[in-house]
């Protein structure tokens, strides 16, 4: 039976408390759990309404009796920066007190557990993996939020610490589907990434900014690493980030083909008892993250793409014009690496030095920190 959860924030001053409602799934005795969250980035909408639609799906799959794991559902996963609205904007990519990007900084627990494992852990895998688990349940709840932000994040990474699939469901600007994962993780992701139709699949063990979905792959590679020459550790979590393309794609027919895409995934995956549909075919291969390259812009000015997103692009390839309404000036832009420009600035006036596009190259030739700010 469903069970609606609430988890309170901490309010920054009295009056103004601000709740997390997730939606929890699946049999009394549910083997494995798979947790969705939507919209972190509170402006990123797209996720929001699949949610819902997944709301409507899983309440009916659990009646018939096809839910074998606990499926947790978050659909509002920062009502903190929902009603961030400044001048008929939405600002929800950003804490407006912090300034701190609302999807990075979340805890890293690896170095803690890792203390705490010594001299527990054992040759079975089933059992380490349950040991980690609940330590890692243990030390959240021995976190005690200084922030209204803090406070959310510790919520959000306590209800998908021990989920054996991670789902986070954002969108770019404009953007065709893709998503970001794990290389560890890939094989067991490649069929989300069919049912979505993801025109990008990018790669990274360590994107730089303890991202959501990080933190929880992170924790099981960093402790893989520290243990690999004496116990067996497998990996907990695998975790995904879905971009939902664009800020502007929220309507049912999108929703319903992500919907069911995320429900065939779970099928395959045996969180949902049937049979999923037939697996498409893989648009474009998976890259890794460092081979991205966001294109900047050197001058600024009224920006007009000529590329779009979905475009495959060879190297010199243009991308933009940048122009001087002033001095009539035309200054084009070009991609350096061949590959697909899977997201593109919703701006049309572009400052020097702005990223106005990213695209998907085969080959890493950047390292460190890969994010967005």
């Amino acid at each position: 039976m469903q069970r609606h959860q609430i988890h309170s924030l901490l309010a920054p001053v009295p009056g103004t408390e601000r709740h997390i409602h997730s939606f929890h799934y699946g049999p009394s005795q549910p083997r494995g759990k798979i947790y969705i969250q939507a919209s972190l980035h509170a402006d990123e909408l797209p996720g929001m309404l699949v949610a819902w639609h997944l709301k409507q799906r899983l309440a009916e799959l659990e009646a018939a009796g096809r839910l074998r794991s606990e499926i947790v559902l978050v659909p509002v996963a920062n009502p903190a920066g929902l009603d961030q609205v400044l001048m008929d904007i939405p600002l929800g990519r950003y804490e407006l007190q912090s300034g701190q990007n609302f999807n990075r900084n979340f805890l890293d627990l690896s170095e803690q557990i890792g203390d705490e494992l010594e001299g527990q852990l054992s040759n079975d895998p089933a059992f380490n993996l349950q040991l980690i688990r609940r330590h890692v349940r243990k030390v959240l709840a021995a976190q005690v939020p200084s922030t209204q932000l803090h406070s959310q994040r510790l919520i959000l990474q306590t209800l998908a610490c021990d989920a054996d699939v991670v789902l986070d469901l954002h969108c770019d600007y404009e953007a065709v589907p893709h998503l970001y994962t794990t290389p560890e993780a890939w094989l067991q992701v490649e069929p989300l990434a069919r049912y979505l139709g993801a025109q990008a699949s990018l790669l990274a063990t360590d994107s730089g900014g303890l991202s959501f979905d990080e933190c929880f792959t992170l924790l099981w590679w960093q402790l893989q690493k520290r243990f690999e020459h004496c116990f067996p550790i497998p990996q907990g979590s695998i975790s995904v980030t879905l971009e939902l393309r664009g800020l502007g794609d929220v309507s049912h027919q999108h929703a319903e083909h992500d919907c069911q895409a995320l429900i065939d995934y779970m099928i395959d995956f045996g969180a949902i008892g049937g049979e999923p549909g037939p697996l498409p075919p893989l648009l474009y291969p998976a890259t890794p993250l460092g081979g991205v390259e966001p294109v900047t812009t050197p001058v600024g000015g009224l920006l007009v793409f000529i590329a779009k997103p979905g475009d495959c692009l060879s190297a010199g390839q243009l991308i933009a014009e940048i122009i001087d309404p002033i001095s009539d000036r035309l200054t084009p832009v070009y991609c350096t690496h061949p590959g697909l420009l899977y997201a593109r600035s919703l701006r049309r006036m572009a400052t020097a030095g702005m990223v106005i596009a990213h695209v998907a190259g085969r080959d890493a030739y950047r390292s460190g920190y890969l994010l967005s700010p």
